[in-house]
């Protein structure tokens, strides 16, 4: 019989020959002249005095105290205060923090749904939402990306559910039809989930996300976020409409129940966050030049982009092996950009997608076409970009 040890060898052997032998990070860090477009800081806010400067004084003036379990916080902690202060931004009732982007979503769809209730999921959410969906026992179903007749074919036959979605998706920065996602589940009085991960901070006046951008945070009943996005920081959120709700997450949600408070530091980081975000327009407003400029740019040289007009640039690639041709050729030019394939990427699928962000100069932008000029062999790009498949 076959030991444990011996299967898990056999997977780290698998693993490693379905990638060809090729290392999955850049061989080197990113130098002081290098142009990093490998992370979420899109408002270029994580090294912000005001930020930092906030997370500094609590540090020092930590009296020691252990971290609490979640569901035991009195009312006025800063902890509750600050998810207050979240859901006020988001317009919404009531809001929760969790210990990260994750925990927020698997303790979510772990509470809402149920074997009793089906979820729908857009093929491209984040995996965190399926894993809820699995720790929930629901039934899952997906449904092709953005595809709203797909979506509703789903319910006819599964009945009333959940339904999620991304509303700006990871992976190749596709935004979500959230007006019919709204219709389809008034239509069908389904609860509605948006993961506002990627649009919190970058969408709305000030940063208060697509749901509130377009006026429709009264029909998604429930928004979630990692605060390690547009927000450098180190958390996750929950905001609806339903005070009640809260209580019910706090004692019921396993990340919540078997999970601590978050540090003061954290906390004080992601209050003064909040303030730049909201006060600091001017960083939206640079990050949609950039991005302009960039998509337009390597769209003329011919690459294949997938369709969408947010900081999140996916360049598609035929396999493997070429994404991590062209990620290790953009990083010996100093470009730091990410390879992505299957857990990460649907099935099938490979990317190197560029994370734009406010701090991106006007010759950096020109530095990144320059190379991706240079580049359009090696990319083996098609001649005009082709059709985007989910």
């Amino acid at each position: 019989m076959t030991s444990a040890h011996q299967r898990l060898g056999e997977r780290i052997r698998d693993f490693r020959g379905a990638r060809g032998g090729r290392r999955m990070r850049p061989a080197k860090a990113p130098g002081t002249r290098a142009i990093v477009l490998t992370c979420s800081d899109y408002l270029a806010i994580a090294e912000h005095p005001s930020i930092t400067g906030a997370m500094i004084a609590s540090l020092r003036a930590a009296d020691g105290a252990a971290p609490m379990p979640g569901p035991c916080l009195p009312d006025d902690h800063p902890q509750i205060e600050l998810g207050e202060r979240f859901a006020r931004h988001l317009g919404a009732g009531a809001g929760v923090l969790c210990p990260s982007g994750w925990a927020a979503n698997t303790g979510l769809l772990q509470v809402v749904a149920g074997p009793d209730v089906p979820v729908y999921l857009d093929v491209l959410a984040h995996m965190s939402l399926w894993e809820g969906a699995r720790a929930a026992g629901a039934e899952i179903a997906y449904f092709r990306h953005n595809d709203l007749d797909h979506l509703r074919r789903r319910i006819e036959v599964g009945g009333s559910g959940v339904i999620v979605a991304d509303a700006v998706y990871s992976t190749d920065g596709s935004v979500c039809p959230l007006p019919g996602l709204v219709e389809v589940a008034r239509e069908h009085g389904c609860l509605l989930v948006v993961d506002e991960s990627h649009s919190l901070g970058t969408h709305g006046e000030r940063g208060e996300g697509l749901a509130r951008e377009l006026g429709l945070e009264s029909g998604v009943d429930f928004r979630t976020a990692s605060l390690a996005k547009a927000l450098p920081g180190r958390a996750g959120l929950i905001a609806c409409n339903r005070p009640d709700f809260v209580e019910y997450f706090k004692h019921t949600a396993f990340p919540s129940v078997f999970s601590t408070t978050l540090l003061p530091h954290d906390i004080a980081g992601l209050s003064a966050a909040l303030e730049v975000v909201r006060d600091e327009s001017w960083r939206r407003e640079r990050l949609r030049t950039v991005t302009r400029r960039l998509r337009r740019g390597l769209a003329a040289l011919g690459y294949d982009l997938a369709e969408g007009d947010t900081q999140i640039i996916a360049l598609q690639t035929r396999s493997e092996g070429e994404a991590m041709l062209l990620r290790d050729a953009l990083a010996a030019r100093d470009i730091f950009s990410a390879a992505l394939f299957p857990p990460a990427t649907s099935l099938r699928r490979t990317i190197v997608r560029l994370s734009t962000h406010a701090g991106l100069s006007d010759d950096d932008v020109e530095r990144i076409l320059v190379a991706c000029r240079e580049l359009c062999d090696k990319a083996q790009t098609p001649a005009s970009p082709a059709p985007h498949r989910a």
